[in-house]
């Protein structure tokens, strides 16, 4: 599996932070909720299957993770807002990892 992927012109690759705006429907509303985090696994063998998984660190200090289908109809948007310098293809070792040696580890530059 490749570590990167274009989504609606926008080049985005394992290690980079993302805001994703999704569209949910509650009852016979419809809302977007913007979940921004880390990309740290993309799956998936073609455009049909392929999948994100973005992680992020909530104010309590829990970690949040949720998978994306990108053939989803409720994305709104995915855009990057920065750019990482980490070149491994699934980053698990974040899991373990305070939010500052995050940003240490990935943000560097090399």
């Amino acid at each position: 599996m490749a570590n990167s992927i274009t989504f609606n012109e926008a080049k985005l690759k394992v290690g980079d932070t993302v805001s994703l705006n999704y569209k949910f429907k509650e009852g016979d509303k419809e809302r977007t909720q913007l979940f921004k985090g880390i990309l740290i696994k993309i799956t998936g063998a073609d455009a049909q299957r392929r999948t994100i998984t973005i992680r992020k660190i909530s104010k309590t200090g829990i970690g949040i993770e949720r998978i994306i289908p990108l053939a989803s109809k409720n994305i709104v948007s995915l855009k990057l807002d920065k750019a990482g310098s980490y070149t491994k293809s699934k980053l698990f070792f974040i899991r373990d990892l305070t939010e500052a040696e995050t940003r240490n580890k990935l943000y560097r530059k090399k």
